[in-house]
């Protein structure tokens, strides 16, 4: 597992996405209220409509802030303002540019857990991201079953307790960034094989047309990103609000 905790670039008010660059962007979702507001106002009125659907100002307070941030950095690439962007949305819910900015080839993928998110943005290759918190599991065995492949939970299943949690996820963050890049839903978990081992990084056996990058943004955490082709350069950034 890759620990980027050193390579978060600051943010920059002037990004350049090459062609052969994945850039990621590390964004804190538990902010002030000063930079909540500011996040709030860029929201379209159905962000800000489903954002008031969550029960708990915790859970409504992280999403504003996981979109108002995703907004904002995509608005750095298409040189607009954040509220500008608007999005369109695949049969299972994965957002896209809309309209006009759809011919910029941007392509992103979010994805959050607690208090942190990830944002994975490129040009023209699909890609999806995962982020998952790493916490007990009561059910790992059942759900490794349910979900994995028979070899995926007989290497699950061999380890010692310690150890069988930080797989779990491994497996699982690889599995759904890929389903993320793809447009398919978790129904498809068990679909997907990955190969991987304690010490050794995981790499998609299903189909030899992707690559992916397991990385851990922060302690406690596991994430994977998943890109269409190989040779491609990954840059990291850290989230600030630029007020």
């Amino acid at each position: 597992m890759t620990s980027l905790n050193s390579l978060w670039l600051p943010t920059s008010s002037n990004v350049t996405l090459l062609p052969n660059e994945v850039h990621l962007w590390r964004i804190d979702l538990d902010v002030p209220d000063s930079q909540l507001d500011f996040l709030a106002a860029t929201l379209s009125s159905d962000e800000l409509a489903r954002a008031n659907r969550f029960r708990f100002l915790e859970h409504r307070q992280r999403f504003i802030a996981g979109r108002g941030s995703l907004r904002s950095i995509l608005s750095r690439y298409l040189n607009i303002e954040p509220q500008q962007v608007r999005f369109d949305y695949e049969p299972r819910g994965k957002p896209l540019l809309a309209d006009t900015l759809a011919t910029s080839g941007l392509l992103f993928n979010l994805s959050h857990s607690q208090d942190l998110a990830l944002c994975a943005v490129n040009y023209t290759r699909k890609i999806g991201i995962d982020l998952e918190y790493v916490r007990s599991v009561s059910d790992l065995e059942a759900l490794a079953e349910r979900f994995f492949l028979p070899r995926e939970y007989d290497l699950v299943r061999s380890l010692p307790a310690d150890q069988q949690q930080a797989v779990f996820f491994r497996y699982w963050t690889c599995k759904e960034a890929y389903l993320k890049a793809t447009g398919d839903g978790i129904s498809q978990l068990e679909q997907v094989e990955i190969s991987l081992t304690p010490t050794q990084q995981a790499k998609l056996l299903t189909s030899a047309d992707w690559s992916i990058v397991e990385f851990t943004p922060a302690d406690n955490y596991h994430a994977a990103v998943a890109v269409a082709g190989s040779g491609w350069d990954l840059k990291c950034w850290q989230f600030t609000t630029i007020f």
